[in-house]
């Protein structure tokens, strides 16, 4: 049996199918900016999780 912790774990994109780039280059849908969107399939999980981070701020109206 493999042992894998919560790092090994796939994260899930946060993609809706809604591409739409608004004010300062973010996604209206997914709050992505276009460089991640684009680099997503490319990130390790430590990054997308931190893009993660940036999206929960960016949804809550902070500048990023």
């Amino acid at each position: 049996m493999t042992d894998t912790t919560a790092d090994d774990k796939p994260v899930p994109s946060p993609c809706v199918s809604v591409c739409a780039l608004g004010e300062g280059d973010i996604c209206i849908a997914c709050h992505r900016s276009g460089s991640e969107i684009s680099r997503w399939g490319r990130m390790t999980n430590a990054e997308k999780r931190a893009v993660w981070a940036l999206i929960r701020r960016r949804e809550q109206g902070e500048a990023v």
